[in-house]
């Protein structure tokens, strides 16, 4: 399948909720970049520590001879392959996309990153991706992903040709929807997937995807001697028996529209590191009361947060090329009012500015 069909339609659809729009925070204008450099980008590959196979990637970092774009598939890449890099030692910043997506679908977020000083590692999950998405809803990649991003930081930490270029005491994470739930793993939050239960007793016919279908699960289930709560209950263990999902190495976590639906406040109130977070006032795919902004007020250490008026879940996906855009017009397109390349420019401020106040050098 072409890497084309990357950001597939998302599997977290049966979180649709018609709710009200809850009150923004506007956009100040975005800052005038200066000190940027050009940017070089090399694919990786780091072994998956749950599955065991190879999961791909990419690093992007500072250059100073890097000019001009590079088309690498459907994206173009603010980037050149294989450029010589910077020297010295400098942050890392590790990228986990969302569900069903890929190692290149928030591009424009880490070419900005590189040219402003960052190293950038992205990866794609194993059985989350835009050709395998069997693992959705099993431990294995609700657990996994976390320990995948951990992965990659290990992996770039000891390899030869990245060690000397990343500060180990500098390493943040920024992720997109199930994305943003790993990053909330990673600085200690802890999820608790029984909440599903309530939600769909709450709302049972607002998706037919899943709340909508729930007698026919619990037959399925009934069939197989379990109930939806014991269900819920092994998923629990299963997830438990992978091992912690917290990575003290990550000092920092860059949150947009994330998955948090599964997170009460005593899970929220474990994230013991800066967070800033991000998503659309209107999104309809995680829609605010019952995510982002239902744990916004539960995060002790949350240094800021951005709400993207009347912008709707996919914005915060790099901005579509003209051949992506005729694939994939659903999340390639915005709301009447809603710039997604204007928003961009502001999340790579935002998402620079956070990083560099937040992953400061310690004092000896």
């Amino acid at each position: 399948m072409s890497r084309s069909l990357a950001p597939r339609v998302h599997a977290l659809r049966w979180l649709v909720l018609l709710l009200a729009l809850l009150p923004v925070i506007l956009f100040a204008e975005t800052p005038t970049d200066t000190g940027t450099t050009g940017v070089g980008f090399h694919a990786i590959s780091m072994r998956d520590p749950v599955g065991g196979g190879s999961m791909p990637g990419y690093v992007f970092y500072p250059s100073a001879q890097a000019k001009g774009s590079t088309w690498h598939g459907p994206y173009e890449l603010a980037a050149t392959a294989d450029a010589t890099a910077l020297p010295g030692a400098k942050p890392l910043i590790v990228l986990s996309h969302g569900n069903g997506g890929d190692d290149l679908g928030h591009h424009d977020l880490a070419t900005y990153l590189a040219s402003h000083g960052f190293v950038v590692a992205t990866l794609e999950h194993p059985k989350d991706n835009f050709h395998d998405k069997s693992g959705v809803g099993h431990a294995e990649v609700l657990a996994g992903r976390a320990l995948q991003v951990s992965a990659t930081i290990s992996a770039v930490l000891a390899d030869p040709q990245w060690k000397n270029l990343i500060d180990a005491r500098r390493i943040g994470v920024t992720g997109f929807s199930a994305g943003g739930y790993t990053s909330l793993l990673i600085v200690g939050a802890k999820p608790r997937f029984d909440r599903f239960i309530d939600f769909c007793r709450r709302h049972p016919h607002d998706d037919p995807d899943v709340c909508g279908n729930a007698e026919q699960i619990k037959q399925q289930l009934a069939q197989r001697g379990l109930t939806i709560e014991q269900y819920f209950a092994q998923l629990q263990k299963d997830f438990d028996r992978l091992g912690p999902t917290e990575d003290s190495r990550v000092k920092a976590a860059f949150v947009m529209a994330p998955l948090s639906l599964i997170f009460d406040q005593a899970g929220i109130a474990r994230i013991d590191r800066p967070v800033f977070l991000y998503y659309g006032s209107n999104d309809h795919v995680l829609p605010p009361p019952d995510n982002a902004a239902k744990i916004r007020p539960w995060i002790k250490t949350l240094t800021g947060y951005k709400v993207v008026p009347g912008a709707d879940h996919w914005v915060f996906l790099a901005p579509c090329s003209a051949q992506l855009a005729k694939e994939l017009q659903t999340i390639c397109s915005d709301p009447p009012g809603v710039d997604r390349v204007a928003v961009h420019k502001q999340i790579g401020a935002d998402a620079v500015a956070f990083f560099r106040k937040t992953l400061t050098v310690p004092t000896p």
